[in-house]
């Protein structure tokens, strides 16, 4: 992928510190494929904290994968807002810098079913359906493919674990 913004992405100054966050986020991917969730968990705060307030992309796809690593379900929320926050943040012209055929819209229906999925685990079913509602509203935005496939047939349990 491009980055529009130069060399180093958002705000750095030269491939140094771009070099340093991919690093941070390759070291997370490994800990978290190694099953070392707090040491992921770490790794990608700091890589969140260095990318900054305008790489909107990619703090949404880390604030994703951050709430997947969180043990608490409140923290999990947490993340997972932060995640739709930047998605909401991130204009179609602004995504496709970074792939030319990539669709904000398509982001919803993951983001909603995870906000949904957070608030049953807290015990708040009303707000769960409130979210899974906007999932399945937003479904259309979805090609069809594998991972889609996978998100509709999420959206389709947790549908029936809210009846």
């Amino acid at each position: 992928m491009s980055d529009p913004e130069g060399p180093g992405g958002a705000g750095a100054g030269g491939d140094g510190p771009a070099l340093e966050r991919i690093g941070l986020g390759l070291d997370g991917v490994r800990a978290a494929q190694r099953g070392r969730s707090a040491e992921a968990r770490a790794l990608f705060e700091a890589l969140w904290e260095a990318l900054g307030e305008r790489d909107v992309f990619h703090r949404c796809v880390l604030a994703h994968y951050l709430a997947d690593l969180q043990d608490d379900p409140a923290a999990e929320l947490e993340w997972d807002r932060r995640a739709l926050a930047a998605a909401d943040s991130l204009t179609a012209e602004r995504a496709q810098t970074y792939e030319s055929a990539l669709q904000v819209r398509a982001f919803y229906p993951s983001l909603y079913l995870n906000l949904a999925s957070d608030h049953l685990k807290l015990g708040e079913p009303d707000l769960a359906r409130e979210q899974l509602e906007r999932a399945v509203r937003s479904l259309d935005a979805l090609p069809e493919d594998v991972y889609s496939a996978g998100i509709r047939t999420a959206v389709d349990e947790l549908r029936q674990r809210l009846r």
